[in-house]
């Protein structure tokens, strides 16, 4: 299920939901509706830089390569381009600039409505 989050100064974003969770959870936000008013927008932005820096910390383990690894079939059509995992950080930047512009602006970020 997508997530569509909605902010007057910054254009829609889009997530799955089974993305979107870990970052509203660090909010202690629900993933079905809520919002992060202006006053909270300043929070948000730090807890949500703090998780991605720490986040950069750790590399991927030798597991979840091997399951990457035993996911793309290592002997069979080697014509596909190599699977790529998509670092929390990458997935979460688009919602971090869309709260450091609800910050900037003082605008509220909503989702589910």
């Amino acid at each position: 299920m997508l997530i569509t989050f909605k902010c007057k100064s910054y254009p829609e974003v889009l997530m799955y939901q089974e993305h979107a969770k870990r970052i509203l959870d660090l909010l202690h936000k629900d993933v079905e509706r809520g919002v992060i008013t202006a006053e909270e927008a300043p929070r948000a932005v730090a807890l949500l830089e703090g998780e991605i820096e720490e986040s950069r910390k750790h590399q991927a383990s030798d597991q979840v390569q091997r399951d990457v690894t035993a996911h793309a079939g290592d002997d069979e059509d080697k014509e596909h381009e190599p699977i790529e995992v998509v670092s929390f950080p990458t997935r979460a930047f688009p919602l971090l600039e869309m709260l450091r512009s609800a910050r900037d602006q003082h605008t509220d970020v909503l989702w589910g409505v």
